[in-house]
């Protein structure tokens, strides 16, 4: 699999989910602009890596923009560096020379067998792929995006901050044919960051996992202080779920198109749940989330990091 990303501190515990577990193999990390600006989500995603104790995953930068709109970052919930919180090291894990799409690419076409991409930001990366490399389509086993949602947003009232920042590149994935599943606000709301939670991270004792109480501190502090979640909901690794612990995410299947022409509503996805339009279904979309199956898997995976 490869995780495209924008880190962001739920993008680290994605990472670390990916990485951790053991039904993933983890081959191509890729940033993009998103959280933060692209410098600090390359550099971020290879903090991530090294604190881990990953370091045979090669990293690659990406777009620093959506596909035809400017970047708009999240630095309110993020901090200006896309990690606020922790003195961050320096990054051991160096940065590839290759493009996003280069490695993504490479990785593709050297897998015996289809590779998986999972998405935890702007989609514009894994749209620029399938544009401009429309022949490695079949050797994309399946999409997974975090981003959107079955009802309102988190940065319009229409729109999830993902979908929102690049709605036209989230149109080419869905075009592409490609098996996509959404997991959106619907559902990652449900993975909230309580007290508990945060104790049993930092109790697995090892230095990701001190790491990782430092970054939840933080997100914790401004989603209560911008949404009033004191315990944050941990977005991203929700969608790496979706392989590492496929029973705990339930979807449907359905039919998902999102909006990049309305002046209030650009970048709402519009999931007919109730087949209304009567349209072919295209995505499998997450609604329903177990969640205690969710913190395991991630405890666990922590655990076998460094």
């Amino acid at each position: 699999m490869i995780i495209d990303c924008d880190p962001g501190h739920d993008d680290v515990f994605a990472l670390w989910l990916a990485a951790g577990s053991p039904l993933l193999e983890l081959r191509a990390v890729t940033a993009v602009g998103g959280n933060g600006t692209l410098v600090h989500t390359e550099r971020n995603a290879r903090i991530a890596l090294g604190v881990a104790g990953v370091m045979d995953v090669p990293v690659a930068a990406g777009a620093d923009r959506p596909l035809v709109r400017e970047l708009v970052t999240a630095e309110w919930i993020h901090g200006e560096n896309g990690l606020g919180g922790p003195v961050l090291p320096e990054p051991v894990v160096p940065l590839d020379p290759r493009s996003a799409v280069e490695l993504m690419a490479d990785a593709i076409t050297a897998s015996v067998d289809p590779i998986a991409i999972i998405a935890t930001g702007p989609i514009t990366n894994v749209a620029t792929l399938l544009r401009d490399r429309p022949e490695l389509a079949a050797g994309i086993r399946e999409i997974v995006w975090m981003g959107g949602s079955t009802g309102r947003g988190n940065v319009t009232p229409a729109a999830e901050f993902n979908a929102w920042v690049d709605p036209e590149a989230l149109a080419i994935v869905l075009d592409s044919g490609v098996r996509f599943t959404m997991v959106g606000l619907n559902v990652t709301h449900d993975a909230l960051v309580t007290s508990e939670v945060r104790a049993r991270i930092a109790a697995i004792g090892n230095g990701t996992a001190a790491f990782g109480a430092e970054l939840l501190d933080f997100f914790c502090s401004t989603n209560d202080a911008v949404f009033g979640l004191p315990d944050g909901p941990l977005h991203d690794p929700v969608a790496v779920a979706v392989l590492a612990a496929p029973d705990a995410v339930g979807t449907v299947f359905t039919r998902l198109d999102v909006e990049v022409a309305g002046v209030h509503t650009a970048g709402a996805t519009l999931v007919d749940l109730d087949g209304m339009l009567g349209r072919p279904a295209n995505a499998h979309v997450a609604v329903s989330l177990d969640v205690p199956r969710f913190w395991d898997a991630l405890e666990a995976a922590i655990a076998r990091l460094a």
